[in-house]
């Protein structure tokens, strides 16, 4: 039963993402919060589609700990339930993404379109973290939030690797505060993962940390031993790696 519902879902998703992208790649004229919106809104659909077909239910913990202004976003990063529940839960914000994201056909377009990502060359770590810097921080003073997936990439259940201090920097550059987030939805959706269990993600909003007043390396060790210790706390996979170890 799982497989069938996750494939009902799938085939959800590929028809729906492609009749989006298909309407981002024809109004490429349109305003970018037009474009912003469509992406939303999509976005939208796939975390009621995952409920409807999947049963993963999603619920928000902290919401109150979420500014009044642009900020930046760093957040865990385990399947793709949070990049489409990040997008449907912020205000308009832009992702930092390595840039062969882009190149893909259809979809790696339609994102470029739908959200005017900074697209950065990962290899390049110094200039990467100045590019971040510099189009995090025009982003900003726009009214976009910026957000970062520190660890990169998305990691196995109960893994992670030694955050990136892009988001740090930039939110420090431009004072203005880090929004912390860490969920358990790799316990429901997996990394490359066809079946989707059912279940409850929680999404945990930390209180927003001052970036302004110390160095970025040492906000980012802040920021992540925030978000692993929760993820300690709220994830099955975690709690299981913790215990074998």
């Amino acid at each position: 039963m799982i497989f069938v519902r996750s494939l009902l879902f799938n085939v959800f998703e590929f028809i729906t993402v492609m009749i989006a992208a298909t309407l981002l790649l024809v109004t490429f004229w349109a305003p970018p919060r037009f474009r912003h919106g469509v992406c939303r809104a999509w976005c939208s659909l796939m975390v009621w589609a995952v409920d409807f077909f999947c049963g993963i239910k999603t619920v928000v913990e902290g919401a109150e700990n979420v500014p009044d202004t642009p900020s930046v976003v760093l957040i865990k990063h385990t399947s793709t339930l949070e990049t489409l529940w990040q997008v449907s839960f912020f205000p308009q914000t832009v992702w930092v993404v390595k840039r062969e994201i882009l190149f893909a056909p259809v979809f790696g377009w339609a994102i470029g379109l739908a959200l005017d990502p900074i697209a950065i060359d990962r290899k390049a770590s110094g200039s990467a973290v100045k590019q971040v810097i510099r189009q995090g921080r025009d982003k900003l003073r726009q009214g976009i939030w910026v957000t970062v997936f520190p660890e990169g990439t998305r990691m196995a259940p109960g893994k992670t690797r030694t955050y990136g201090t892009s988001g740090a920097a930039l939110a420090r550059d431009a004072n203005v505060p880090i929004v912390p987030v860490a969920h358990n939805a790799g316990d429901f959706w997996g990394r490359r993962s066809f079946n989707k269990r059912p279940g409850t993600v929680r999404f945990v909003i930390g209180p927003p940390i001052d970036a302004a007043n110390r160095p970025a390396k040492e906000t980012n060790l802040i920021v992540q031993d925030w978000i692993e210790s929760t993820m300690r706390e709220i994830s099955v996979y975690y709690q299981q790696h913790n215990n074998s170890q």
